[in-house]
């Protein structure tokens, strides 16, 4: 069976606009902070993912938790849908107005409100990003580990339940963030949590929020955990005959209790992409890209283990990268690996895969979806933060080929029904958005899909909260 095209697996909603009176109100408010500029509406109205709908109908660019909860009460007044915005990352249609309404820019919320070193927790507007939390708190000895690649806001990082490249050792937003500020859809402002490092006190509402890609709330203010900076860190690289063998490396030093910190698989065709890109020499084949953090000792101890399981599997030698420098420039040719693939491809667009499965599962899933898009002929590349089971596809597409993008469709649903069938998930990390809502219902099952949209209804009884993402309304 073909799989539909993006606009085929768009929900058919109603269009719930914003009406001229809203706007007016939110102008009289807000004064240049609210604007219907098209080129400001389209810039909000576009992420990553393959969906083409049309702009929100104003943009309202927040400074304050206040501020949000004003907005929220006017939109529920007009039953008008609003949806938030940090830095327009995301890959799977998160942002998207598909009813119309107004998004709220939480871009300039970008303090650190307070760091509590002591703790080891900081409080972040929504709008700060990972990179800018880790330059302002570096004095303290510590740093926020959570890494997806893309600079992110803590905000948006948040909503997606995001993780990346070192969620391998450190966990992912779901482990991290300890408190919440939440606007609701009624505009009341909720704080869930606290710093404690546990607690047994009712319902886990943080955990509720966190994750729901903003259709129960907007996160106006986060507190995370950070971590000390490592006494010592060592990357290195480690090439393979096969992507077998490079997968088989993975699984055994995860199964042996490696604390490895980062462990990225890269195929052939994304470390060719990236020498050409980034004007590298790295040798083009599978590839491990690995990072180990402690003491000097304990580094050393982690490095010899993994390429002694390495070599078992036909592993080359390590290169080492030791400076920061020399990190520095892998790490970022990774987080560029999506842009290094595209441009293999001039005028191409990626639709990209992001399955999960249990590490034990992890060289089936892999290889037959390797197997599975060398036969198919589209031009692929494979990248992933294996050490969590987790990795993605990118299947390179002629955007004006209908032919191209439905089989990338398919080759896609035919990743995720193989992940779930090996216990596995349809979205590791990037979140379910529009794109993925028929994979939840095959992922979670009818009954509870149904309980999470009868919380979603209790919470959001108008629907005005980022509607028709992750399930629909009825």
């Amino acid at each position: 069976m073909n799989a539909p095209l993006p606009s085929q697996l768009m929900p058919k909603l109603e269009p719930r606009n914003a009406p001229p009176e809203l706007i007016e109100a939110l102008k009289a408010r807000f004064g240049d902070r609210c604007s219907v500029a098209q080129a400001v509406r389209e810039q909000h109205g576009r992420d990553e993912s393959p969906f083409d709908v049309p702009p929100p109908d104003a943009v309202v660019f927040a400074e304050s938790t206040e501020e949000v909860a004003e907005v929220v009460k006017l939109a529920n007044r007009y039953a008008v849908p609003v949806i938030p915005f940090g830095v327009g990352s995301s890959l799977e249609g998160h942002l998207l107005a598909v009813q119309g309404g107004i998004s709220i820019d939480l871009s300039r919320m970008n303090k650190v409100l307070s760091v509590n070193a002591e703790d080891l927790t900081v409080t972040v507007q929504a709008g700060v990003t990972r990179t800018q939390l880790n330059n302002e708190i570096r004095h303290t000895g510590l740093f926020f580990p959570i890494d997806p690649g893309a600079d992110a806001t803590i905000g948006g990082m948040s909503a997606t339940r995001a993780s990346g490249t070192n969620a391998v050792r450190y966990g992912t937003m779901r482990e991290n963030v300890l408190g919440l500020t939440v606007v609701t859809a009624g505009g009341e402002i909720l704080r869930t949590g606290t710093r404690a490092k546990k607690s047994s006190a009712g319902y886990d509402l943080t955990r509720l929020f966190v994750g729901s890609e903003g259709t129960l709330g907007v996160m106006t203010e986060i507190t995370v955990r950070l971590y000390p900076q490592p006494e010592a860190i060592s990357a290195a690289i480690c090439s393979f005959p096969t992507l077998e063998g490079a997968v088989r490396t993975t699984i055994q030093l995860i199964q042996m209790g490696v604390p490895i910190a980062r462990c990225e698989l890269l195929d052939t065709n994304a470390v060719r992409a990236l020498n050409r890109y980034d004007k590298l020499t790295l040798l083009e084949g599978p590839m491990l890209l690995m990072e180990f953090h402690g003491t000097p000792g304990s580094v050393r101890e982690q490095a010899e283990m993994v390429q002694e399981i390495a070599r078992e599997h036909d592993g080359q030698d390590f290169e080492w990268a030791s400076t920061p420098e020399e990190r520095t420039r892998l790490w970022t040719a990774r987080h560029r690996a999506l842009f290094a693939a595209l441009q293999m491809k001039p005028g191409c667009r990626a639709v990209t895969t992001d399955a999960c499965v249990p590490i034990s599962r992890l060289a089936e899933c892999l290889l037959e979806t390797a197997a599975e898009a060398d036969a198919a002929g589209l031009p692929y590349f494979i990248v992933g933060h294996v050490g969590d089971g987790n990795f993605h596809v990118g299947y390179l597409i002629d955007p004006a080929r209908p032919e191209e993008r439905e089989l990338a469709e398919t080759l896609n649903r035919q990743v995720v029904s193989r992940a779930i069938r090996l216990e596995g998930t349809c979205t590791g990390e990037h979140g379910i958005g529009l794109h993925k809502m028929d994979f939840l219902l095959d992922e979670a099952g009818a009954g509870a899909v149904a309980l999470m949209r009868s919380i979603k209804q209790a919470l959001d009884p108008k629907n005005i909260m980022n509607p028709g993402k992750i399930f629909t309304w009825q």
